[in-house]
């Protein structure tokens, strides 16, 4: 399959040539080609025209008031791990990569907050916080290799959501960038904070449609006193996701709880030489922390049992971090299988055997391979289709089977997206989802900051 189609310099837009006044502008081939999609498996068919390498909030400003005085669309872009093709680009746009901006500004340990610009990757704030025994609780399974701005952008979940909340209920502020280069600053650095509108939740989840983050207050919490892990194997992947919801209708609280089916239980073994299909069809590993974490332990252990075949208390930590990091080899194990296009559902908790079952039976009647994870307290699945290098996955039975997905969590009270975004794989059925008094709103917010719409135009809403 061709990645890109080139597009000669005297064809790219009349007033790209402007951001050859921007010093850290490139019209190199190689470097637009780097920066042209993201890890979702949507390819542009043509190259952005430029692309700026920020290092500094000055960059970002001097570049969006390039864009806006010349009217040039603008693509931000943080570390390039987005699932929906959100930060993916084409001719006629600037792409505006921020990864650059990887500083972290300052931790106060006592607040418990943390302030760092938008490259930085999700782990380092985790590895920076460790050394004051706080940790930063939305981690996705890409923790090692996305970052905070990206996070920000999507509202990423992760892991730790299970107990701790999505990013929205961790960061406390931003600076960000206006369409017209005007900074803005939202939120506070404060736990509590209730002066004016909150335009600090309008950015979270925005997917860069609104503005550049170019800065973020971050919320720490105190690392658990103490954790404990269980891994649990089932008969089916119903099973387990009843399980799950055993969990929620005893009103336990997780700190993780995680599901993998039996097809990604496979692709995992087979990558990583373990051998968690052998013993089920289907896996859920659940977490406790704090004080009580082995008592809560048990409470879980009890509510599964009916469902499970066998139930297994990790011996230690070492042990412990092995069965987390089976569920995070998930998408890296079926990349090695060809092409990944990563779904992102989300249902009531007390239906995740239903949207199972039914995307069971998307696979046979499309004839796709769907892969199945989920974060099972919140009731956000992962179905991955999985495709062969040469296959698309924005036509044929692979976009049939993401209709149907979408369409299966529509039935089940659920939603399009649950942390990836809408970016430009699912924006078709966004309409559906809202409503079109809830579209019209969305609108004016966008025209109301980006009258002239350069910011990432044609994804989200």
């Amino acid at each position: 399959m061709t990645l890109h189609t080139e597009v000669p310099a005297d064809a790219m837009h009349t007033d790209t040539r402007a951001f050859a006044a921007h010093p850290r502008a490139s019209f190199d081939t190689a470097a637009r080609s780097a920066v042209a999609t993201d890890r979702s498996g949507y390819e542009p068919p043509t190259l952005p025209d430029a692309v700026v390498h920020a290092e500094s909030v000055d960059d970002v400003v001097q570049a969006l008031r390039l864009a806006h005085e010349h009217g040039l669309p603008v693509v931000p872009r943080g570390a390039g791990t987005g699932l929906a093709g959100g930060s993916s680009a084409h001719a006629g746009e600037i792409v505006l990569d921020v990864s650059r901006m990887n500083r972290i500004v300052g931790i106060d340990p006592v607040e418990m907050i943390a302030v760092v610009q938008p490259g930085v990757l999700n782990a380092e704030v985790n590895a920076a916080a460790a050394e004051h025994g706080l940790f930063y609780a939305p981690d996705p399974a890409s923790t090692a290799i996305c970052s905070i701005g990206g996070n920000i952008a999507t509202n990423a979940g992760g892991m730790w959501c299970a107990k701790y909340g999505v990013t929205r209920e961790s960061v406390l502020g931003l600076t960000v960038v206006l369409a017209d280069g005007r900074i803005l600053r939202t939120g506070r650095s404060t736990i509590k904070g209730v002066t004016g509108y909150d335009l600090n939740a309008l950015f979270i989840g925005s997917e860069g449609t609104l503005g550049v983050v170019v800065e973020a207050t971050l919320r720490l919490r105190p690392r658990p006193v103490r954790t404990e892990t269980l891994a649990a194997y089932f008969p089916d992947v119903e099973a387990a996701g009843r399980a799950a919801s055993a969990i929620t209708a005893a009103r336990i609280q997780p700190s993780i709880l995680e599901l993998m089916d039996g097809p990604t239980m496979d692709a995992v073994d087979q990558a990583e030489g373990t051998r968690h299909r052998e013993l089920g069809g289907a896996f859920l590993l659940a977490q406790t922390d704090g004080f009580g974490a082995h008592l809560e332990l048990d409470e879980i252990a009890s509510a599964i049992s009916p469902y499970a075949t066998t139930v297994h208390r990790a011996a230690d930590p070492e042990e412990a971090a092995a069965l987390v990091k089976a569920r995070r080899d998930a998408i890296p194990a079926l990349e090695k299988l060809g092409r990944v296009s990563i779904g992102d559902i989300a249902v009531p908790r007390n239906r995740l055997a239903d949207a199972f079952a039914g995307l069971e039976e998307i696979g046979s009647r499309t004839g796709t391979r769907i892969f199945s994870v989920a974060h099972a307290a919140d009731g956000n699945l992962h179905p991955m289709i999985v495709v062969d290098p040469e296959e698309s996955i924005t036509s044929g039975p692979a976009k049939a089977a993401l209709a149907d997905m979408f369409h299966l969590a529509q039935r089940l009270g659920g939603t399009l997206t649950g942390e990836h975004g809408v970016g430009i794989l699912k924006r078709e059925w966004v309409g559906e989802e809202l409503g079109a008094t809830s579209v019209e709103i969305q609108r004016a917010l966008k025209s109301a900051l980006d009258p002239t719409g350069i910011l990432n135009p044609g994804k989200a809403i």
